[in-house]
């Protein structure tokens, strides 16, 4: 599968930061940090990327408020958004806002770039659009 795509780590903690784009970048994908909503929000705008890794519990902006507001905006509403928590409790929630996975913490680097693979592998086998004219 070739890669050259763009993934966007929005958590607050810099060890998960560094952590995960360590695994992302072996895996043969770019990756962006932000470290709370409001940077990935203005991130997400300017960069468009394809797929968000997403923390559940930060400061300033959690992450459900930071996902209502990437689906809220036409450049961010379509890009698929992965959840991570150390809390199960956060899985349906995160699910019914619109996330396309959930990834409890802590996880094993390679259980979290099989699902960044995933989604992609998804994506790829969508069939296309079909547009009226």
């Amino acid at each position: 599968m070739c890669r050259n795509k763009r993934v966007l780590v929005i958590d607050d903690e810099t060890d998960i930061q560094l952590g995960v784009s360590c695994w992302l970048r072996h895996a043969g994908y770019e990756t962006i940090i932000a470290k709370d909503g409001f940077e990935g929000l203005e991130i997400a705008g300017q960069t468009t990327p394809d797929l968000i890794l997403l923390d559940m519990l930060m400061p300033k902006m959690d992450g459900l408020k930071t996902l209502g507001e990437l689906r809220a905006k036409t450049e961010t509403g379509d890009i698929p958004v992965v959840m991570l928590s150390a809390s199960l409790r956060d899985e349906q929630r995160a699910l019914d806002a619109g996330a396309r996975y959930f990834v409890k913490k802590p996880y094993e680097g390679k259980r979290l770039v099989s699902t960044v693979n995933a989604v992609f592998d998804e994506a790829a086998t969508e069939p296309p659009e079909v547009v009226q004219p």
